[in-house]
């Protein structure tokens, strides 16, 4: 009865599209965070009669085959790339990304990671770093007696002094493109790493290249529409009803045959 396993398959199926909608419900205030979709395929068929082989009878071809489906699987899950909205925060170190682009930071190990949550912080040395404490590339460094930051939307970073009304130019920001953004690595903490699906880095200045403005005192808010992720999720539910109904179905055809006499 190939219908039970067909149908186990629904029901992963289902499952695993709705881990994937709780996820993006969990995330719906996760800064810069963009939706994820569960996309499935067919599996292979059982070719009963192919279509096109020769019919003993009288020689002629058959136009069509009887093939028989063996379930579905998860293709991949895509990330639905996003700009979400623009929200105030009024602090210095808080920037938005404006378009398209990343910022790299470098992980305790050395590796690049990148990301669009621009909450950055300083450290104790002054380094612009990320809420878990890395490093922002390319490395920049506010003197301790800087009154207030300045950045541009150009990515300039500029301190102010007490005694100076005049801004000085610390270091400029740059933002880094993928071929596939797509194609990155989700690690966690907002963080990306690059894969060869992805592409290597192109690093650029803001606004060059293609790459999105920065906006200070701003963060970027997830892109998740809740409405569309309750709307799917109700759909997911019915699916995985439905395939259950097959099962039950199927055992009870089992169960009528065991009862032949």
């Amino acid at each position: 009865m190939r219908a039970l396993k067909i149908a186990a398959t629904g029901m992963s199926a289902q499952q695993l599209r709705v881990e994937t909608i709780s996820n993006n419900l969990a995330n719906m205030n996760t800064t810069a965070y963009n939706a994820r979709r569960a996309e499935f395929s067919d599996l292979h068929y059982q070719q009963v009669s192919r279509a096109g082989s020769i019919n003993a009878s009288d020689g002629t071809v058959l136009p069509t085959g009887v093939q028989v489906g063996l379930g579905v699987r998860p293709s991949s899950i895509t990330v639905h790339l996003a700009q979400g909205a623009l929200s105030q925060t009024g602090n210095d170190l808080d920037l938005a990304i404006e378009g398209q682009g990343y910022f790299e930071v470098t992980l305790p190990s050395g590796q690049a990671a990148y990301t669009r949550d621009g909450s950055f912080k300083r450290s104790p040395d002054g380094l612009i770093i990320t809420s878990d404490g890395f490093s922002v590339v390319p490395e920049i460094t506010i003197p301790t007696d800087a009154r207030s930051i300045s950045v541009n939307a150009a990515g300039e970073v500029y301190a102010y002094f007490t005694d100076n009304n005049e801004g000085q130019l610390l270091g400029q920001l740059t933002l880094s493109g993928f071929a596939n953004p797509k194609g990155l690595e989700a690690v966690g903490s907002n963080l990306f790493t690059e894969t060869e699906a992805s592409g290597p880095a192109l690093v650029s200045n803001p606004g060059e290249d293609g790459q999105g403005w920065l906006r200070q005192g701003y963060l970027e808010d997830s892109s998740v529409d809740a409405v569309r992720e309750v709307t799917e999720l109700i759909e997911a539910q019915r699916g995985y009803e439905m395939n259950a109904k097959v099962i039950s179905a199927a055992d009870q055809m089992m169960g009528a045959t065991t009862q032949v006499r």
